[in-house]
């Protein structure tokens, strides 16, 4: 296996763990009826405070926090409010139906919708780590948390999420185009890979090069380990912490220092791209650590709720680089995004499936690579004109979301076909 294909699937396993994450919390709100009630008193206050006195604040403090003229659009309007929730649903539905990285466009989308970048990272950070409270369902895994495997780790994830934050501070301070630009250049780098490895992967299924095992579907890793991990558990730096104990005979060991260097890894994955890191969590744990699946889903549940409670509280919140508004039209767009995606699996088979979710990456691709030029020459860093940079830009916009919005389309209307056939299995499996 080539390295193209060990990263590929590297980050394909994250990306379904990490969505796996999301539905489970996405049920969880929704089934019940206190988490309901506390959705609506979170968006009662957010959606009243913004319509009386957001508009009116945000024109008399232009150059403070949160005003217009320092954070555009920091302020509350109808318009602003739709599109946040079309934006939560249309990664709820990716994520619900594909089951894989639906919280990868929501950044991207939000800067095409005209929101700077460092805002988006933060509002989706606020975004994922409000789900995480309201949802949380730790106490169903704590069962699998190794405690001292998870506080190590959290020591590293909070150095990386901080200097994440420091490094979207420092450049927005530098010049706010290059930090547009440094974000959009991330995450270009990321969907671009993780687009093509699903375009190929999509296209060997077809061929019958790999077996349809469905969008949810992942290697679990027991007892066995790979090559790697049994190097870097072999090299005793002590103090070395322990975890594993019911899978293996006086359990496993690893050194400090790999915790740490993991944690400061995720975190600062979590603070750049404000997706929570949860993504990365689960294949360096089981691909590069050896830690259990098991074990390794109950601490990715873990890290995430601090991580991401730390990183938008610590180095967003209080820099007033997050849109509260913005994020309550998020999740509740995603909730119902991620219901309807999910029941769309009964009735879809699960290599359409995958040829829909290298669309959707690759178009978030197109989106942030053609948005790159304007950027860079806005700096002075290559030479094109601004018509032709905006040009670009536009076209980026339009094949992004008439591509989301076609998925989009696709999913609810094969929902609304299938509603009698849903709720024939939701009987039969009741």
């Amino acid at each position: 296996m080539n390295f193209f294909q060990q990263w590929g699937q590297f980050m394909m396993a994250g990306a379904k763990a990490f969505a796996a994450w999301e539905i489970d919390n996405a049920h969880t709100i929704l089934h019940d009826r206190k988490r309901i009630f506390l959705l609506g008193l979170l968006l009662i206050p957010v959606l009243l405070g913004g319509m009386a006195f957001a508009e009116q604040i945000g024109g008399a403090l232009p150059d403070l926090l949160g005003g217009k003229k320092a954070y555009s659009p920091a302020f509350y309007s109808t318009g602003i409010f739709i599109v946040s929730i079309l934006i939560g649903l249309g990664a709820g539905l990716i994520t619900g139906c594909i089951g894989a990285g639906g919280g990868f466009i929501i950044a991207p989308a939000l800067m095409s919708a005209g929101i700077k970048g460092i805002l988006a990272v933060g509002t989706d950070l606020f975004h994922i780590f409000a789900k995480a409270i309201m949802g949380s369902v730790i106490h169903r895994k704590l069962g699998n948390v190794s405690v001292p495997l998870a506080v190590v780790f959290l020591l590293g994830a909070i150095i990386g999420a901080t200097v994440g934050g420091v490094i979207n501070r420092v450049l927005y301070e530098i010049n706010p185009v290059l930090s547009d630009a440094f974000i959009t250049t991330v995450y270009a780098g990321m969907l671009g890979f993780l687009g093509i490895y699903a375009l190929l992967d999509y296209l060997n299924a077809r061929k019958g090069g790999a077996s349809d095992a469905g969008a949810h579907g992942a290697k679990d890793e027991g007892a066995e380990m790979g090559s790697l991990p049994k190097k870097i558990q072999a090299l005793k730096v002590p103090p070395m912490v322990r975890f594993d104990h019911d899978l293996v005979p006086g359990g496993r060991a690893i050194s400090w220092v790999f915790l740490v260097l993991s944690g400061a890894l995720v975190g600062l994955a979590a603070g750049i791209m404000g997706v929570g890191g949860g993504f990365l969590t689960f294949p360096i744990f089981v691909y590069i650590l050896g830690v259990s699946s098991m074990t390794t889903v109950g601490t990715d549940i873990f890290q995430i709720v601090f991580t991401a409670g730390y990183a938008s509280i610590s180095q967003y919140a209080i820099y007033g680089f997050i849109f509260y508004t913005l994020a309550m039209g998020m999740l509740l767009g995603s909730l119902v995004g991620i219901q309807i995606g999910a029941m769309v699996t009964k009735v879809v088979k699960g290599i359409t499936i995958r040829g829909f979710y290298a669309m959707a990456v690759l178009a978030g691709f197109v989106n942030r690579i053609f948005a790159l030029p304007a950027k860079l020459g806005e700096m002075g860093v290559i030479p094109i004109s601004p018509g032709l940079g905006k040009t670009l830009d536009t076209i980026g916009i339009w094949a992004f979301f008439i591509v989301i919005s076609g998925f989009g389309v696709w999913v609810i209307g094969t929902f609304v076909t299938n509603i009698s056939k849903l709720k024939g299995k939701g009987e039969a499996h009741s």
